[in-house]
C-alpha cells in the first residue's frame, strides 16, 4: 500500500497527558467488527468523547491537530492495528510520547505515523508547548523537532525513515529494495520447477475444468 508521504509536518499538537493510555482506550473493542479503514477516527477514544466536557481532540485549534502528545506506555494492551487507523483517520501524523507499546510503536510505521520517544527536560519542553497551543515542526529528513527557537533531535530507524517519507508500507518497501532478488528467485523457480508456473493462457483452461467438474 503507498501511503501519503512524511516529510515535514507544521501543526498544533494535542496534549493529552496520561500515562497507560492502551489500545482498547485508543479504539474499544467493539468496533473491531468495522472491515473499512476510512472513518475510523469518529470511533477513536469513543469512551471520552460525547461527554460534558469536550474531549481535546474536538477542542479547537487541537480538532486540526497532526500531532499528538502524550505520556509513559502510549498504544499498550491489545495488538488491534486499528488503533493506529483511528489516530490516522483523525489526521494525526505523528504521535509523541515518553514511551510506546511496542506493537502500536512498529504499527505506526506500517501506516505512515511517526512516532517520537522522548523524555526528560525536552519532552517536558514540548508538553509545555502543546498545552500553549503553539505550532510545532516536526521535520523528519533531519529528525528534528522545532518549537519557536527549540531545536530538539531525535531518534529514528534509517529504514522506517526512509519508508515514511517515500510513502511506502512494509510490502512496497520489500519490492523495492529486493525487486532483483525476487526476480532472480522468481526466474529459479520456474527453472527448477516449471510445473508450478502458469502460462497465461493455461487460466482459462482451469477455469473450464473447474466449470465443468
Amino acid at each position: 500500500m503507498t501511503m501519503e508521504k512524511l516529510i515535514e509536518l507544521k501543526s498544533v499538537a494535542a496534549p493529552l497527558m496520561e500515562d497507560a493510555i492502551d489500545t482498547d482506550v485508543i479504539f474499544p473493542a467493539r468496533f473491531l467488527l468495522l472491515l473499512e479503514r476510512d472513518g475510523l477516527g469518529r470511533y477513536a477514544f469513543n469512551e471520552r468523547r460525547g461527554g460534558s466536557e469536550p474531549f481535546i481532540l474536538d477542542q479547537p485549534p487541537y480538532d486540526k491537530a497532526q500531532i499528538l502528545v502524550t505520556g509513559e506506555t502510549f498504544g499498550t494492551g491489545s495488538s488491534r492495528e486499528q488503533a493506529v487507523w483511528a489516530l490516522a483517520d483523525l489526521g494525526i501524523r505523528c504521535v509523541i510520547a515518553r514511551s510506546f507499546g511496542e506493537i502500536f510503536y512498529s504499527n505506526c510505521f506500517k501506516n505512515g505515523v511517526l512516532p517520537i520517544r522522548l523524555r526528560g527536560d525536552e519532552m517536558a519542553h514540548i508538553e509545555t508547548a502543546a498545552e500553549a497551543g503553539e505550532e510545532i515542526t516536526i521535520d523528519l529528513p533531519a529528525q528534528e523537532i522545532r518549537v519557536a527557537d527549540t531545536t530538539i533531535a531525535f531518534d529514528l530507524d534509517a529504514n522506517r525513515k526512509r519508508a515514511l517519507m517515500a510513502g511506502l508500507d512494509e510490502i512496497c518497501t520489500i519490492l523495492s529494495d529486493d525487486a532483483d532478488a525476487i526476480a532472480a528467485y522468481e526466474k529459479r523457480r520456474a527453472s527448477e520447477t516449471p510445473w508450478l508456473v502458469l502460462a497465461p493462457e493455461q487460466f482459462g483452461q482451469i477455469k473450464t475444468e473447474e466449470d465443468a467438474a
